[in-house]
């Protein structure tokens, strides 16, 4: 079992930033590819973006990518989304999951979710 907690939500003007960090407990993470996702009132989850299990590798949605960066720190068990520039159109619950193998922008094919941290951007 790996259990994920996200945090570094919170309240922010547009065009500012946050970090979240998804820190896990169980399991090393180390073997796990690492997604990010997101899901605003009365939508279904969407991909914000993914990290391969080493850190080489990341994928992200056409609608955050130049402004997201994810990052992880395997030592540390923990991993990170930096997110600039942010829009009204970003807020959002913010989860992080994690899946065995490699990256994936399913949402089904992730196997741990921690329980979500809320971004809030305003005009």
């Amino acid at each position: 079992q790996v259990q994920l907690v996200e945090s570094g939500g919170g309240l922010v003007q547009a065009g500012g930033s946050l970090r979240l960090s998804c820190a896990a407990s169980g399991r090393t993470l180390s073997n796990y590819a690492m997604g990010w996702f997101r899901q605003a009132p009365e939508k279904e989850r969407e991909f914000v973006g993914a990290i391969s299990w080493s850190g080489m590798s990341t994928e992200y949605a056409d609608s955050v990518k130049g402004r997201f960066t994810i990052s992880r720190d395997n030592a540390k068990n923990t991993v990170y989304l930096q997110m600039n520039s942010l829009k009204p159109e970003d807020t959002a619950d913010y989860y992080c999951g994690a899946r065995f193998r490699g990256k994936s922008e399913v949402v089904q094919s992730y196997a741990y979710w921690g329980q979500g941290t809320q971004v809030t951007v305003s005009t």
